[in-house]
């Protein structure tokens, strides 16, 4: 079937389509004329163009899709005038104009067309509609006429006067169309003219064809084979209706304009047939039909066609938990975005499905139930899509762990900020499980009655007369069982002095009482003088003044002491980790003397960051700068002053919190450079001593000096912006006070003031402890890490470091006896948790040496760099090999994985953006994948997404690739195909031969592993055999082996040929079948194609003019639409036409035909009905089946059965089946059951039901009418004989109730009285 793309009907569909839906379109400009001469505008043109939303900083104008003027405005503006002048020729044609987004230029604005001089551009024309037309909506027609002052006409078809125009303010009219009815289907077009000048027309816009939707039923629209298809399948699409002999459309809501298929068909369906789909075929589809006079039905229901060659991920989740108690039910609920497809539950470690469900009875969300659990049913379960598409892969599903328990496993306890309590501080302890938690109970083991409840499992503890102390222990339990609760946590102690009366607690309480003494006492003193002001009557004021400005002097004095002694006799407050802090260094555009221009830029580690604040001297707000994209900002300084010198630092803000301040850093002068800062580890007699020095500018060289000596013992050159200088051995000669300079990069040297100096002291101290983490050290956001830190020695207590600072601690009294270890937890890694851990143990006065640090890098912060090989991927063994990164910034550290190795294997740190990694003398174990990560060190080791891996392949041959054609290899004459080389070997280029040939065709330096050759336009030239290999792009003496042979054959030259199935299309699994192609050439290939596989199944080259393709023990993937094409011996691959296609089922039983009724299932009046059984086999014969009948009704080769209902036997339930000519024993499975109604005979069909319900209606609603009129006047002589007395007042009463609405009546006039009298009285009715 072809698809017919619309002409002018076309038009008709997308203003139906603009009807049907409203579409937000993405911002478009806006483009209109402007001119001083109205009545002769061609005489000077201006063209104006207007972003919709937001300023931009360039305009463009576009001419017949070629010439392009752009306009760069000295500023951001909404809109910019592009002059044209006096129109002529060269300046006629189509226009358009754009302006520049941040993330490119914008979409078009409307086309303005202006043709020769002396008319008016042609205005456009176009439908907006806020709901589907359906009849009494309403609908808003548009013109854009270009011009201002201008007068719009709307013409109708067949109406000689316009009928309606609209002179509007600006350049578009609005033409309404309220209450939509089939009267205003029809033909619209618009023209304009000059308000002062009505003689002077434009041109008429396009026609609009206006159709009102909704007036006939709904279609239905079905996917066959299904909704999910491969790139490369074919797809046929099934729009049915009730009515036939109308025109339907089928339409993708994801591009409406070029979307529309069109079939005029004499049946109530239409199918819709699209070969070789492609990625973007998918999309929404519905479809409707319309009739002659353009009146549509109502639309069908959305089906989305997915186009992929992965399906998309499942997610698996237990309800009501993923823990469940030996004996209960657990639903498995399998969630998916992809409709119509079964899904099948999968226990990891088999290989059948344990349930399945078919694509009839799910929705959205499905469920597999799981009864009755036992110990067997616990483990890792995950949820597959069930299809039938063998060509599109499955994607890594999430997994649910399902846990079968007696009792729920124990949480996890941890305090928070360590075990040991500080003085006036609390302890926070965290119990932590995997899956959600109704509530959690904690209890002290010394306190037996103690117990408190938690919902979130933090519990607050305080010190308060030390009975916080002692050891704690948490359960829980979850909502699915909330009888039942978890096993115990590991105990945890908390350990702290017994109570608060300690002696630095006693004096700083005394110092502090005394100070608030004094504190009163002179505000006492105060007050005491202005009683004495007011009651003497002293009118010297400056008395009084004098008085309270030395005793408020007093009061400061007393708060700053209050202050000071507070922070020099409180005992020491633990370091807590706030928001990490940020980065500060400074750039320059005068390398030689950076003090003509300085910025200070300030980063931070964490992506959340909102603003930055820069302080001068702790105190001077220097300015905020909201952060970029990269999280940093930049605060421009200028030339330096003597202004500008001091210690500067920043901080950064997020949501609810500040920052640490950055290192400072300090301008001591106008032509000097920053002050470094100098810093190193605990030096540890003959170890290896690194001593950090930071000159906060890049490219600056750095000097270490001692004191004492003149001359720097150790100078560097530009490295960074900081640098290392390295003492190999410690030993005593190296104690002392160092410092650092830097200087510019090129003599003669300008140089910065010295850093302050840093002491180099060694102490005697134990071993250092072993440090390590239990998981690789570069991780992902939100993972779990524990760092374990451990020595021989007993009884130790334990510090954990980051980046040289203090961050958790665990006591020695929790060690168990033996050796002693600590394990330090971070529940979920963040971006700012990234650093240098190390640790250190001690036990009273003395310290351990610093554990080796570990380098923890949070990836998947920076965008991933990319990993090269050189030579090349593929190395002899014993030969040298290097892989290098490379990444997007400067400056960063380097390190190379090995997949299947936690540790990376190198690390390097360069001030550009990329580092060699060198593999010497490789051997077969180092083939494997390798990748690359780089990070900051200076920001919390932020590291980037990891590289793509790339192979190394130690051998001495390269493996073979393959070769395979795309969509096929066997191609029609004139049509495109590519021929794919593909292997596993990446960074390699790839050669196409071709036999007989002595040219290649190449493709050179390919960094995937896939080699495209496109050949368009097939002609005879093409055909042969094809073969390809790698072509490295570097000298390797590595041996290359050719791919698989593919014949590329041509179809069309020769007669088509016949094929048959022997026994018949349709064959039960397991059995033999034979396919026969018959040719019309001797001495003839003979090739077997199947649909949807790109290579021949099987070629013969029998004596004769066919060949029988034997097929031995078919299965059901063997179903499928087969052909065959032959070539001559004398000709090879110059092939015939494709044969007729050939459907084979491969099935026990024939599928169900359908059945249908025409023109309804509802007899009328001496009319027949004629039932249609259609089944998808060939060569069939149909039999009718009836209810009423116990015997076959009918037989038919066509499959349309006549039934007429003469004296009602007509009426029931039919259906329909049939048998292949070539298996007369074998019939199909019944369709299902159509009814069909009518009445009993030619006369009761004239009362229909209808009539017969509306008669009943009227004789129940006479009788019931009459029987209240009885009653009631029975009723009303005796009612006027009692109340005949108050028969005035009735009739007062009355007329107040008609009043009682009226506004501003009073609540106690007579007449409020009255309506109040008036409930309880009784009134005729």
């Amino acid at each position: 079937v072809t698809l017919d793309r619309p002409g002018e009907g076309a038009t008709m569909l997308w203003t139906l389509t603009l009807l049907l839906f409203c579409i937000l379109m993405q911002s478009q400009p806006e483009l209109w004329i402007e001119t001083n001469y109205p009545q002769a505008p061609w005489e000077n043109v201006t063209l104006w163009c207007k972003s919709p939303s937001q300023i931009s900083s360039k305009f463009l104008l576009l001419k017949d899709k070629t010439q392009m003027t752009c306009i760069q405005p000295s500023y951001k503006t909404f809109q910019v005038s592009f002059s044209i002048g006096a129109l002529t020729k060269s300046n006629t044609g189509l226009y358009r104009c754009c302006y520049w987004k941040e993330t490119g230029w914008s979409e078009p604005s409307k086309v303005l067309e202006l043709e020769a001089p002396g008319q008016l551009p042609k205005p456009i024309f176009w439908i907006q509609s806020e709901n589907s037309p359906l009849p009494g909506c309403n609908v808003n027609i548009l013109c854009h006429g270009w011009l201002q002052d201008l007068v719009f006409m709307l013409f109708k078809e067949g109406y000689a006067e316009p009928v309606d125009y609209q002179v509007p303010t600006g350049t578009v009219a609005i033409f309404s169309i309220s209450n939509m009815t089939p009267e205003s289907e029809g033909v619209y077009i618009c023209r304009t003219h000059i308000l002062i000048l009505p003689t002077l027309w434009s041109e008429p816009s396009n026609p609009l064809k206006l159709i009102v939707a909704g007036l006939y039923p709904k279609t239905t629209l079905t996917a066959c084979p299904g909704p999910i298809m491969a790139p490369g399948e074919s797809l046929n699409l099934r729009c049915q209706g009730p009515i036939y002999g109308k025109t339907f459309a089928l339409i993708r809501l994801e591009d409406l304009a070029k979307s529309f298929y069109l079939k005029r068909l004499i049946k109530n369906e239409a199918y819709f047939f699209f070969r070789a789909l492609k990625i973007h075929g998918a999309g929404h589809y519905l479809c409707f039909y319309y009739d002659g006079s353009y009146r549509g039905s109502f639309l069908s229901d959305i089906l989305k066609i997915w186009v992929t060659d992965t399906f998309p991920k499942t997610w698996l989740l237990a309800q009501p938990s993923p823990v469940v108690q030996m004996g209960r039910n657990v639903i498995l609920w399998c969630r998916r975005p992809v409709d119509g497809v079964g899904l099948a539950l999968y226990k990891k470690g088999e290989d059948k499905p344990l349930q399945l469900l078919d694509n009839t009875n799910i929705d959205n969300e499905e469920s597999f139930f799981l009864s009755n659990v036992t110990y067997s049913d616990a483990g890792i379960y995950i949820c597959h899509y069930l299809s039938w598409k063998t060509s599109i892969r499955m994607t890594s599903h999430n997994t649910v762990e399902l846990v079968v328990v007696d009792k729920l496993p124990k949480p996890s306890l941890s305090a928070w900020p360590s075990t040991m309590f500080k003085l006036g501080k609390s302890i926070t302890l965290q119990c932590r499980v995997p899956h959600l938690v109704l509530e959690f109970s904690m209890e002290l083991e010394e306190r037996a009655t103690f117990q408190k409840f938690s919902l979130d499992g933090d519990f607050i503890i305080s010190n308060v007369e030390g009975k916080g102390r002692g050891t704690y222990s948490y359960n829980y339990h979850i909502e699915a069982h909330s009888n039942i609760w978890s096993h115990r946590s590991e105990p945890l102690k908390l350990m702290g002095p017994v109570g608060l009366l300690t002696w630095n607690y006693i004096l700083n309480e005394a110092i502090r009482l005394s100070l608030i003494v004094q504190l009163v006492a002179l505000l006492l003193v105060v007050l005491w003088i202005r009683w004495k002001y007011w009651s003497l009557r002293i009118r010297e004021a400056w008395l009084l003044g004098t008085a309270q400005g030395v005793t408020m002097l007093f009061i400061i004095m007393a708060l700053l002491c209050c202050g000071l002694c507070n922070g020099v006799l409180t005992e020491e407050t633990e370091i807590i980790m706030p928001t990490p802090k940020p980065e500060l260094w400074a750039e320059t555009n005068f390398p030689l003397a950076p003090w003509k221009n300085l910025t200070l830029w300030c980063r931070s580690p964490s992506g959340s960051t909102k603003e930055f604040v820069l302080l001068k001297d702790g105190t001077g707000w220097i300015a905020t700068r909201p952060a970029s994209e990269q999280v940093r900002a930049a605060f421009p300084l200028g030339a330096l002053t003597q202004s500008h010198t001091g210690s500067y630092h920043c901080h950064s803000w997020e949501e609810m919190a500040v920052s640490e301040p950055s290192e400072a850093l300090e301008l001591v002068g106008t032509d000097i450079l920053p002050k470094p800062v100098i810093s190193a580890s605990p030096p540890i007699r003959g170890r290896e001593l690194q001593i950090r020095c930071k000159g906060w500018l890049a490219g600056m060289g750095f000097a270490l000096y001692k004191e004492g000596l003149q001359e720097p013992v150790q100078q560097l050159g530009t490295v960074g912006r900081e640098a290392f200088f390295i003492i190999q051995r410690m030993e005593d000669k190296d104690e002392g006070n160092y410092s650092c300079r830097t200087h510019t990069e090129k003599r003669p040297f300008k140089w910065s003031e010295p850093s302050e100096p840093l002491e180099l002291v060694i102490k005697e101290m134990y071993p250092k402890p072993y440090f390590k983490t239990w998981a690789s050290p570069m991780v992902t956001p939100g993972v779990r890490v524990t760092f374990n830190c451990s020595t021989p020695h007993q009884h130790m207590s334990f510090i954990l470091y980051k980046d040289g600072s203090e961050i958790a601690s665990s006591d020695k009294s929790w060690a168990s006896p033996g050796a002693s270890a600590a394990h330090f937890l971070i529940i979920s890694v963040g971006f700012g948790d990234g650093g240098n851990y190390s640790c250190r143990y001690y036990d009273f006065s003395i310290w351990s040496e610093p554990s080796d640090s570990v380098e923890l890098v949070v990836t998947e912060f920076y965008p991933k760099p990319t990993l090269l090989a050189q030579p090349g991927p593929v190395v002899l063994p014993g030969k040298n090999v290097t892989l290098q990164c490379q990444g997007a910034f400067q400056g960063m550290r380097f390190a190379l994985l090995y997949e299947g190795t936690p540790v990376p294997l190198q690390f390097q740190s360069t001030s550009g953006n990329s580092a060699d990694f060198l593999l010497h003398t490789i051997g077969t174990e180092d083939s494997g994948n390798y990748s690359c990560v780089y990070y900051e060190t200076t920001m919390s080791n932020r590291g980037s997404y990891l590289s793509k891996p790339i192979m190394i392949w130690v051998t001495d041959i390269f493996p073979k690739p393959r070769l395979f054609a795309e969509p096929s290899s066997v191609v029609s004459m004139g049509q495109n195909v590519t021929l794919w080389c593909q292997g596993p070997v990446h960074g390699v280029g790839y050669i196409l031969h071709k036999e007989r040939e002595a040219t290649s065709v190449q493709l050179w330096g390919s960094t995937s592993s896939d080699g495209a050759f496109p050949i368009t336009n097939v002609s005879g030239a093409s055909i042969g055999r094809y073969t390809c290999c790698y072509h490295p792009d570097w000298t390797s003496p590595i041996k290359i082996q050719p791919s698989n042979t593919l014949e590329l054959i041509v179809t069309g030259l020769l007669p088509k040929p016949s094929l048959l199935a022997q026994l018949g299309p349709m064959v039960a699994p397991g059995e033999n079948m034979t396919l026969r192609c018959q040719g019309e050439l001797p001495d003839s290939t003979f090739v077997l194609l199947k649909e949807g596989s790109q290579e021949p199944l099987e070629q013969q080259r029998p004596n004769g003019y066919r060949a029988d393709f034997w097929m031995p023990a078919v299965r059901g993937e063997d179903s499928g639409i087969y052909s065959c094409i032959y070539y001559l011996d004398s000709a090879p691959f110059a092939a015939s036409n494709h044969s007729d296609f050939l459907e084979i089922w491969v099935t026990d039983k024939p599928p169900k035909p359908s059945l249908s009724a025409w023109p309804s299932t509802v007899f009328k009046l001496e009319k027949d009905i004629t039932l249609q059984c259609r089944g998808p086999l060939p060569g069939v014969e149909f039999i009718l089946e009836h209810d009423r009948e116990e015997a076959p009704q009918q037989f038919s080769d066509d499959g349309d059965f006549v039934i007429n209902n003469v004296e009602g036997k007509g009426i029931g339930n039919y259906s329909c089946s049939y048998r292949l000519q070539a298996y007369p024993d074998i019939w199909s499975e019944p369709s299902d059951p159509l009814e069909l109604v009518g009445a009993g005979g030619p006369a009761a069909q004239e009362c229909t039901v209808g009539n017969i319900v509306r008669s009943s209606l009227i004789v129940v609603v006479v009788v019931a009418l009459g029987i209240v009129l009885a009653i009631e006047w029975r009723k009303w002589p005796r009612f006027r004989t009692r109340n005949s007395e108050t028969d005035g007042r009735d009739q007062t009463i009355a007329l107040e109730e008609c009043n009682q609405e009226e506004p501003g009546t009073d609540s106690n006039s007579p007449s409020s009285i009255s309506q109040a009298t008036s409930v309880e009285l009784p009134v005729p009715i």
